[in-house]
């Protein structure tokens, strides 16, 4: 309430000023600006612009006076603010069948760490805790919300999972049915779930229904869709179509991430996903700071531009380089003339 009087009394005093100055300014306006004794169109503003800048400059002033110092310590985060990142894994041994990348050089495990740790350079982890299930024909969780990225990138790298299981079907859906227990007991809508793998052998039935926690998925498809592998008896290749559509059915998005990396656009659609505005989390310091600098900034600017744009009129003659030698000339040939012929004159 202290500032918002000192404002008020800063625009009756500003208020004023500006009407004696206009008095005063009335009387030699002639000489100021010209013969039509009239300012330019947009300078008539500049008296209002003076008493709204100094008002609001003495009130962002005088609010960050009273307000307590803020002492700027490392930015932490409050475990009710933490987001979560939900990662299933597929470690059935298609995925190490060598077919992924640009070059169809690399394993499609291997693929995936790298894409992984595309999303990680790019997005901001310090706002997340990872978890891993790892699926080939059932669920296992290997790490559960860890922010030690290194633990991270050491089960993506090639780490051989598949031998903590037992020979069988892929079935990616006994890996979001885990998923699932892992999110149920987290916030609404901060959970992004990444589901990795090559689409082989899907179940047509099945599909667990997330829980409200999650608020984004993606579903990203590794190993070439087009040329496959034999292994374990059948044709393996990334099934575009099925994965696509657990997407579809997941309300997610699918990536082919065989040759392409996550694009931005689409990292900051997870990273906005179930955030709230940042502009809500301003307070009242921020909002006076951001008012005294725009005030200082047209304050300080105004006479200038007063000075250089303020009037149409331009007292004076402008003539070119040519022009004022010519006169020049033609003085001096004259005050000759004048020398040397004293009776003409």
């Amino acid at each position: 309430m202290v500032a918002e009087l000192a404002a008020l009394v800063v625009l009756v005093i500003a208020i004023g000023a500006e009407q004696l100055h206009s008095r005063r300014v009335r009387r030699i306006a002639p000489l100021v600006f010209g013969p039509d004794a009239q300012p330019a169109h947009w300078a008539r503003f500049a008296p209002t612009l003076c008493v709204l800048t100094l008002t609001a400059l003495s009130w962002g002033l005088v609010t960050l006076m009273l307000l307590p110092p803020k002492i700027h310590v490392a930015e932490t985060i409050e475990d009710d603010e933490m987001k979560h990142l939900l990662v299933v894994l597929d470690v059935s041994p298609s995925m190490r069948l060598e077919d992924a990348g640009t070059e169809k050089d690399q394993s499609r495990m291997k693929r995936a760490a790298v894409l992984m740790n595309s999303f990680f350079q790019r997005a901001n982890m310090n706002r997340y805790r990872t978890s891993v299930v790892a699926v080939y024909n059932a669920a296992k969780r290997v790490v559960e919300e860890t922010k030690d990225l290194e633990v991270i990138r050491n089960i993506f790298n090639d780490l051989p999972m598949h031998h903590a299981f037992v020979s069988g079907e892929t079935d990616l859906f006994s890996g979001l049915k885990e998923a699932r227990e892992i999110s149920k007991q987290w916030n609404p809508r901060s959970t992004t779930l990444l589901l990795i793998s090559d689409g082989d052998t899907v179940p047509g039935v099945g599909m667990p229904k997330m829980p409200v926690s999650i608020a984004n998925t993606v579903v990203i498809g590794v190993g070439d869709s087009l040329k496959g592998s034999f292994i374990n008896g059948h044709h393996s290749r990334q099934d575009v179509s099925t994965l696509r559509q657990m997407a579809i059915r997941l309300n997610g998005t699918y990536h082919n991430g065989n040759e392409k990396h996550l694009s931005t656009d689409l990292i900051d659609q997870l990273a906005v996903g179930g955030e709230e505005n940042p502009f809500e989390k301003l307070t009242r310091r921020e909002y006076a700071l951001a008012i005294c600098g725009l005030s200082a900034l047209i304050y300080a600017l105004l006479p200038w531009l007063l000075h250089r744009w303020g009037t149409r009129w331009k007292p004076g003659v402008l003539t070119s380089r040519n022009n004022r030698e010519k006169s020049h000339r033609k003085s001096d040939h004259s005050r000759n003339t004048k020398q040397l012929h004293p009776s003409a004159s």
